[in-house]
């Protein structure tokens, strides 16, 4: 039985619906992975995994449109990361490390839908942590200013002054790289 035509696929996904719920997470996910991997976490498809079943676990419970589902999924995807490098800080090793640029994964995919180079890649893990942050979200999860500025709990005005910088210094970056 097909559900009925005005039905959202967020309403069917907030019942349980699995072909709804995989459509959500084939649409978020290349974002996800690629903001998480683009911030250098470890085991990102671990920490993807944690942001979806949290999105799922509370997703009855959701109220909004899939707009406000993305951001979201964004936010929980960004208190994912703080909360892993925390616990990396106090296990004594360093979460951010240089993305594994060889590896054929996910964010390779979105990478190259960008068509970002590895020169790009490795330029993020110059920026800072909140350009990174902001340059991913803005540039990979597609997210406006508004948006990323309500997942990253920072003033609008912050986020458009963060993306100028980090792109300048990315643009500085792989003019560098190019010359060399």
């Amino acid at each position: 039985m097909s559900a009925p035509a005005c039905e959202s696929r967020l309403d069917r996904a907030r019942r349980g619906e699995h072909e709804a719920l995989g459509e959500l997470y084939a649409e978020l996910a290349p974002g996800v992975l690629g903001y998480l991997r683009g911030s250098g976490a470890r085991d990102v498809e671990d920490l993807a995994g944690d942001v979806f079943v949290a999105m799922m676990g509370r997703l009855s419970g959701f109220v909004g449109d899939e707009a406000a589902l993305r951001r979201w999924v964004f936010t929980i995807a960004h208190h994912r990361l703080i909360d892993a490098r925390r616990r990396a800080s106090r296990q004594g090793f360093d979460l951010v490390s240089q993305p594994d640029l060889a590896s054929a994964d996910p964010y390779e995919q979105v990478v190259d839908r960008l068509d970002m180079s590895a020169v790009v890649a490795r330029a993020l893990t110059q920026l800072t942590p909140d350009q990174r942050n902001v340059v991913l979200l803005r540039s990979v999860a597609h997210l406006s200013v508004a948006e990323t500025a309500e997942v990253l709990r920072k003033r609008a005005g912050a986020v458009k002054t963060l993306h100028r910088r980090g792109l300048a210094a990315l643009a500085r970056v792989v003019s560098r790289e190019a010359v060399s």
